[in-house]
């Protein structure tokens, strides 16, 4: 047979599959062709398994609103080697049942995004704590299931935890919080947002353990004062970024200090503040010497 003929005959599949077509070809295709893929033959489905089974990295988004629970649990039943999950679309069907098998067996998973999972437990939670011992980030934001238990189960076990965002979970209270910056005292990254239990004591915690603090969104916690941001400032020289719109007891007082310092901000200082507001009244911002 002529070599060419023969070498024209070969198909996609014929490439050598771990390899190749995994680590090359299979990790630079949306996760939504991968799952039509499966359907196109065996030897596609097994491919796609054998692609999964081995994946680093899984985000379900944008795909995450579509996908029936039974694919979901079909796609992730062979993965072991997970180190990034992303479930942050899957509010409506994702629950307990689901993601505890896929917790239990990847036990390399050092960033989880639950954004948002309305239908889990505090289950998941404990469970994400005691597989996952090198996690560094957690997205449990908009969790209004995540309570004092589950979380201080979070602190016990994930002591190298860099990153967590707490947005709106509304069943923390100064306690909880306390606990974790005690515990995970190489927090870089918060969020508290959106919680009118937080008040000075969370925020004082979280400056004299997490000295290493980065970033700090305290968006909406109407019960936070200039005091605990001044002892924010003294303890955390390394804050980059601090989120304090709706905060009405914190006042420029306490943040000027840190603007000098370069902090980025979400509230303008007072003089811009009026000249914004004044636009908004004239319909064009005049030339005024703020140095005067």
């Amino acid at each position: 047979m002529d070599e060419n003929a023969s070498k024209a005959d070969l198909g996609l599949l014929d490439l050598p599959w771990e390899d190749v077509l995994v680590p090359h070809v299979l990790s630079h295709v949306p996760l939504q062709t991968l799952v039509q893929l499966q359907r196109v033959s065996k030897q596609f489905l097994s491919l796609i398994q054998l692609y999964l089974a081995n994946c680093r990295h899984f985000h379900l988004a944008p795909l995450g609103p579509t996908l029936p629970r039974e694919a979901f649990c079909s796609l992730l039943r062979d993965s072991r080697s997970l180190q990034s999950l992303s479930l942050h679309c899957c509010s409506d069907w994702l629950s307990d049942s689901d993601l505890l098998p896929v917790i239990g067996q990847n036990l390399q998973l050092h960033r989880v995004e639950l954004r948002g999972c309305s239908g889990l437990t505090r289950r998941s939670l404990v469970a994400v704590s005691l597989t996952c011992a090198q996690l560094s980030h957690l997205g449990l934001a908009h969790c209004e299931w995540v309570d004092a238990l589950s979380l201080r189960s979070l602190a016990d076990h994930c002591l190298h935890l860099q990153s967590i965002d707490l947005t709106a979970c509304r069943r923390l209270k100064d306690e909880s919080v306390c606990y974790l910056a005690r515990k995970c005292v190489k927090l870089r990254s918060v969020s508290l947002a959106v919680n009118a239990n937080v008040t000075d004591e969370a925020v004082e915690a979280l400056a004299k353990s997490c000295r290493g603090l980065e970033s700090l969104d305290l968006t909406g916690c109407l019960r936070v004062h200039d005091h605990s941001i001044r002892t924010l400032a003294e303890y955390c020289p390394g804050l980059l970024s601090l989120r304090v719109n709706h905060c009405h007891n914190v006042s420029e007082q306490s943040l000027e200090p840190l603007r000098r310092r370069g902090v980025e901000m979400d509230v303008e200082p007072p003089h811009q503040r009026a000249l914004v507001l004044l636009q908004d009244v004239l319909g064009f911002a005049p030339f005024i010497n703020l140095q005067i």
